[in-house]
């Protein structure tokens, strides 16, 4: 045999073997690592387990305790840690505004009343009255709970104009800048639902603003809400202009041979 050849079957023969320790070393099965996931410190949170509509009743069926993140929670939380009772605490309070699934539930958003959720939510000085209003007449069934209208009131009537007696519409601005707290006594703030038409209005007012409202329906006419913006309603919305009306609120309106009359009253 040649001596070349001898050389290519020596590095032949040694490249073989270190191919085969490799392989042998690849074959060797590693231990695998496992690393235990860090548990995150949770503590449990009264939270509301389905929708619950402003107005409902908080009851075992639509609250409960759920885990939460610790450092997640805010303030108004409500955990088993502080009050255990919680679950017969908040039992049969009820929702002043909606509480989403998932979402903790907090003090400040419930009623806590025996005499019905109206008079628990109503103002300091405020007076709910339900109202009757046309079908069409409330901005085409899109006023909802928690928006703000102007009361508008339109008779019709007769005249004589030269010495001919013709029909006349009067339309007049009665009542501005009112807090709607119902429609047809369905109390609901959810969005997305399609707006009802309601026949009944319920309606936040003073006790001047009641006195008008009710002198306007014993003269008869139609009553139409028309829907505020957001940008002019509420507090925000309170105007020299509305302010005005309001002393002339805690006026009287008399009615002579077909006419009214504002009477100031005297303080």
């Amino acid at each position: 045999m040649k001596p070349i050849q001898l050389v290519i079957g020596a590095v032949a023969l040694v490249a073989a073997g270190g191919a085969g320790y490799i392989m042998l070393n690849l074959n060797q099965q590693q231990p695998v690592q496992v690393v235990e996931a860090q548990k995150v410190p949770s503590k449990k949170v009264l939270a509301a387990v389905k929708e619950i509509t402003m107005g409902d009743k908080l009851t075992s069926g639509n609250i409960a305790w759920v885990e939460w993140p610790e450092k997640g929670i805010k303030k108004g939380f409500i955990t088993q840690d502080t009050n255990k009772d919680a679950l017969k605490d908040f039992n049969k309070t009820i929702a002043r505004l909606t509480f989403y699934e998932g979402e903790p539930i907090r003090e400040e958003k419930v009623v806590r009343s025996d005499s019905g959720y109206m008079s628990a939510i109503l103002p300091a000085g405020k007076r709910a009255v339900a109202v009757r209003i046309a079908a069409v007449s409330g901005a085409g069934g899109f006023v909802l709970p928690n928006d703000y209208v102007d009361v508008v009131t339109a008779e019709t009537g007769k005249s004589s104009v030269g010495g001919r007696t013709v029909s006349a519409s009067v339309a007049e601005t009665l009542l501005k800048n009112i807090r709607v707290l119902a429609i047809d006594q369905v109390i609901e703030d959810q969005n997305g639902k399609k707006a009802k038409i309601g026949k009944t209005a319920t309606l936040e007012l003073t006790p001047s603003q009641v006195e008008t409202l009710t002198v306007a329906q014993q003269r008869g006419g139609t009553l139409t809400l028309a829907l505020r913006s957001v940008e002019d309603s509420g507090p925000k919305g309170e105007t020299a202009e509305s302010r005005a009306q309001e002393a002339e609120n805690r006026s009287v309106r008399i009615i002579r041979y077909g006419a009214a009359v504002l009477m100031k009253q005297v303080k």
